[in-house]
Formats: C-alpha cells, sequence, structure tokens
C-alpha cells in the first residue's frame, strides 16, 4: 500500500482528473442518448422513470467534469491557475484541445441546470436551446480524443466508441427523422381532427339538413 501511495503520490492530482473526465464521457453519454430517446416512442410508458434517471446522470456529469478540472489545480507538473482550466485560450498547454473542453463544460452547465429556470425562460425556448446540449458533449468528445492522455491507448478508444457510437447513431437518427418522435404518430390524426368542421365527428359522414315547406308544419 505504501509503494503505491509513493508511486501515485506525485501524480494523484493527475490520475484524478483523468478518471474523472473519463466518468464524465460514459456519464454525459449515456445521459445524451437518454435526452434524445425522450422524444421517441422508445421509452413510451416509462417516461417518467427515464427523465429521472436523465436528470441525475445530466448532474453526475457536471460534477465529474468539475472534479475533472478543479483536481489540476493541485497537479505539480501543470501548475494550472483557474482562470486557466476555466477561462477559454487562457492555458499555455494544448491551448486548443484545453479550450474545447472549457467551452463544453460551460455549455453543458448553462444547458443542463438551465432546466431549473425554464419556466422563466419559456418551455418552448428552453427546449430550443436544450438541443444544443448535443454540440456540448461532441466538443467534450472532441476534446478527450485531442488532450486526454490515453487518447493513444487502445483501451481508451475501445472505451470511447462503446460510449459514443450508440449516442452518435441515436443524434443521426433523430436528425434524420428515423427516429420518430413519440408526437407524430399522435399529429396525423390531431391533424384530421383540425381539420374537421365544427359538429362534425371525423370521419363521420356529413349531416344533411333538410329544409320542410312552412305549409308542412
Amino acid at each position: 500500500m505504501s509503494l503505491l501511495a509513493t508511486a501515485t503520490g506525485p501524480h494523484l492530482y493527475w490520475i484524478t482528473s483523468r478518471a474523472a473526465g473519463i466518468t464524465a464521457l460514459l456519464l454525459s453519454s449515456t445521459s445524451v442518448s437518454l435526452g434524445l430517446l425522450m422524444g421517441s416512442r422508445a421509452v413510451r410508458g416509462r417516461l417518467a422513470d427515464v427523465r429521472v434517471l436523465h436528470e441525475a446522470l445530466s448532474l453526475a456529469t457536471l460534477a465529474a467534469l468539475a472534479v475533472h478540472g478543479l483536481s489540476l489545480l493541485g497537479d505539480g507538473y501543470l501548475h494550472p491557475s483557474l482562470g486557466d482550466i476555466a477561462i477559454p485560450f487562457l492555458s499555455g498547454y494544448k491551448t486548443f484541445w484545453t479550450s474545447t473542453g472549457i467551452v463544453a463544460f460551460w455549455a453543458m452547465a448553462l444547458l443542463g441546470l438551465g432546466y431549473y429556470a425554464r419556466t422563466r425562460i419559456g418551455v418552448q425556448r428552453w427546449r430550443r436551446m436544450h438541443r444544443l446540449v448535443a454540440i456540448a458533449w461532441i466538443l467534450g468528445v472532441v476534446h478527450s480524443l485531442g488532450e486526454g492522455s490515453d487518447a493513444g491507448e487502445t483501451w481508451f478508444l475501445v472505451l470511447t466508441a462503446v460510449a459514443v457510437v450508440p449516442t452518435l447513431v441515436l443524434l443521426i437518427a433523430r436528425h434524420t427523422r428515423l427516429l420518430r418522435p413519440a408526437a407524430a404518430s399522435a399529429a396525423a390524426p390531431r391533424a384530421d381532427r383540425d381539420r374537421t368542421p365544427p359538429g362534425h365527428a371525423a370521419g363521420a359522414a356529413p349531416t344533411t339538413v333538410h329544409r320542410v315547406p312552412a305549409g308542412a308544419r
């Protein structure tokens, strides 16, 4: 145990950051996948449970990302400042890849936590904004592949593929409408009802009104 502590001691903060980053990648991929499925018929009848799980994973992702960044403050090799890990293009270490990760974090934080202010933002406006989470997630994946210490390792690439590919498939399916929203199946009958004149049931034969001559009453 003491040998392990001695070996990891100088790199403890770096190892913690790497572990938290990988955890965040797995959590965010799962969360985004559930978010994409929430609008489809695949989770019909289980939407409430999926929503709770999606929310929990989103918050866990933000916590892991916070650990991923803040643990670097104790790293004896990089010696980053708080600004280096919080402000894009300020760090001199792999500036582009670091900045990509910072932008991804702030975007995820703002768009994710915006859920709790959706009544102030406006539900429809919030939903349109929330779709941008997928872009923030993609930036996070790019960051992990560009800057991650393990990015060239086979195990990491396999792990990333297992986590990321299914989410990308769902994302493409959603935007090509292969993953049909749950509301779409009800849209056609609703549209038919909307076109039905008042007083007529959808699909019913029109009612004929006969005029009775005045003298026959």
